[in-house]
């Protein structure tokens, strides 16, 4: 497929496509008149550069993810995972804080013991 239907697939703009191509993180077959050909393996690579990047990582980031023989890249994949779980227990924390101050009774949180403890914990 040319590259507007791909582009609409993804929920891209096809500029953002190009992008990617130049940078090399996917970069598409062409057709003997020279545009770009959208294969179903194209797209899944694709999508999963959409994923990433929703994951918070960079292109460059991607262009090795997306490289099985890139050098660095399992460092890279780490890197993020470390990043990821971070963030997953500061969000858990949040939430666990949040659903404490639902529920708090005091009149000013700097005197709840509970929203102090949390306060504290970051």
């Amino acid at each position: 497929m040319r590259i507007g239907e791909a582009a609409r697939q993804l929920g891209v703009e096809t500029h953002v496509l190009r992008h990617w191509e130049d940078r090399g993180v996917v970069v598409p077959a062409r057709t003997p008149q020279g545009y770009r050909d959208y294969d179903e393996e194209t797209l899944a690579r694709l999508r999963v550069v959409r994923q990433c990047q929703q994951a918070g990582m960079s292109l460059e980031q991607i262009r090795l993810v997306m490289h099985r023989a890139a050098d660095g890249r399992d460092a890279v994949i780490r890197e993020h995972q470390t990043r990821v779980r971070d963030q997953l227990r500061t969000l858990e924390r949040t939430a666990t804080f949040l659903d404490h101050v639902l529920t708090c009774r005091h009149s000013l949180m700097s005197r709840c013991p509970g929203c102090s403890a949390y306060a504290g914990s970051g």
